[in-house]
């Protein structure tokens, strides 16, 4: 069977693009948009079928997410981010994910997962405070998942929790200017002494060790695979393919430029920019290639109901880092090649460029901590992190 959300997100691809300089200028994205990727099914790939998602390969989600950051990266993040937590809501409990999708299958929920928040346990669950900030696409969720730590009598954290939170339980504050990805909407999310009933949280140590309680009614392979491939995937796709468009813009531009300056002539005729867009194809492909193999051999054993070797999970997590560090690198050599016109605020090499380098920073694209994770197992060390 075909990506056929693929096809229906292809149709849309021309008016996401004229928009994408107004989502940059007034730092969220248009509603029509959420609309139609709604109406396109990209909300519902990940979901569980119970609840009318797709469970679709995650392969095709990320190659939806790709397609749509080639023409608008601040889209396209919002698009992965937003797609993948219906996948983490199927690892709840059957009562979370009925507290959300059991009147409205289209609900969508929004993240910050940095441990800010505090849980002290009450009777039948915990009450939570906190301000989490980089929550993208917020404004387009009635719901968020929350990272938090219990705290302990004597005040120390005993364990480190994702929680389930209505939007009734908390306030959006508008704190984001920032130089790229700027239409995410990434603002912060702050909880007041909310109460958090047990059902509504996920401990990341069973998260992390595959055992979870949606597999008891979400039974598909898609369930089974990594919290650390497939989020981390998540942050790294729409710089692909944000890398992608502005690969695809800067060798249509210059097909026409002429130089005014060393020696002037067609720019196509210069080795050194051939060059450049040879490097930058070949980081690119890279980068996807890796990508989905390893996203394609997690899912095998899972559906073959073999365990995922530590082996992998570090592999895909050395190759998503890499996959983030290459696209950039590639952005990079073609920006330093693309000329002063290049500098223009809206010009799609420029925006895929600042796009590019905001989503690098993400700790999930932590290339050197993650790359020291993978040296450690393969020296037969401990490893010992949420995102892997």
């Amino acid at each position: 069977m075909g990506n056929e959300v693929l096809e229906s997100v292809r149709a849309l691809l021309p008016a996401i693009e004229k928009r994408a300089v107004a989502t940059d200028e007034e730092r969220r994205i248009p509603d029509a948009t959420v609309r139609e990727l709604s109406g396109a099914g990209v909300f519902r790939m990940l979901q569980p079928a119970r609840y009318g998602g797709l469970e679709a390969d995650p392969v095709d989600f990320y190659q939806v997410v790709r397609a749509i950051s080639a023409v608008c990266c601040s889209t396209g993040w919002v698009a992965s981010v937003l797609g993948v937590h219906p996948w983490q809501l199927g690892l709840f409990p059957k009562r979370a994910q009925e507290d959300v999708w059991g009147e409205d299958r289209d609900t969508r929920i929004s993240s910050s997962y940095a441990p800010v928040g505090r849980l002290t346990p009450v009777d039948g669950g915990y009450r939570l405070t906190g301000r989490w900030s980089f929550s993208s696409g917020c404004e387009h969720a009635s719901w968020a998942l929350l990272g938090a730590l219990v705290v302990g009598a004597q005040g120390r954290p005993v364990d480190f929790l994702t929680v389930l939170v209505p939007r009734s339980d908390y306030r959006i504050e508008d704190m984001w200017d920032v130089v790229g990805l700027r239409g995410t909407a990434s603002n912060d999310i702050l909880v007041e002494s909310a109460f958090v009933p047990v059902h509504r949280v996920l401990r990341n140590y069973e998260q992390a060790r595959l055992k979870v309680p949606g597999q008891q009614v979400n039974p598909g392979p898609l369930y089974r695979l990594p919290f650390g491939a497939i989020f981390t995937s998540a942050v790294t796709a729409p710089v692909i393919g944000a890398v992608s468009g502005g690969y695809a813009s800067y060798v249509s531009r210059m097909k026409e430029r002429v130089r005014l300056s060393l020696g002037g002539g067609s720019f196509t005729e210069d080795p050194f920019a051939q060059v450049a867009i040879a490097r930058a194809a070949s980081d690119i492909d890279a980068t996807v290639l890796q990508m989905d193999r390893n996203l394609r051999e997690l899912s095998e054993l899972a559906a073959a109901g073999q365990e995922i070797p530590m082996e992998l999970r570090l592999r895909t997590r050395r190759d998503q880092v890499r996959g983030t560090e290459r696209a950039v690198a590639a952005i990079d050599l073609l920006f330093k090649t693309a000329g002063g016109n290049a500098l223009r605020r809206g010009n799609p090499v420029e925006r895929a460029w600042r796009d590019a380098h905001a989503g690098s920073v993400h700790v999930a694209n932590d290339v050197e901590r993650a790359l020291a994770m993978y040296g450690r197992g393969a020296f037969g060390l401990t490893v010992e992190d949420n995102l892997v």
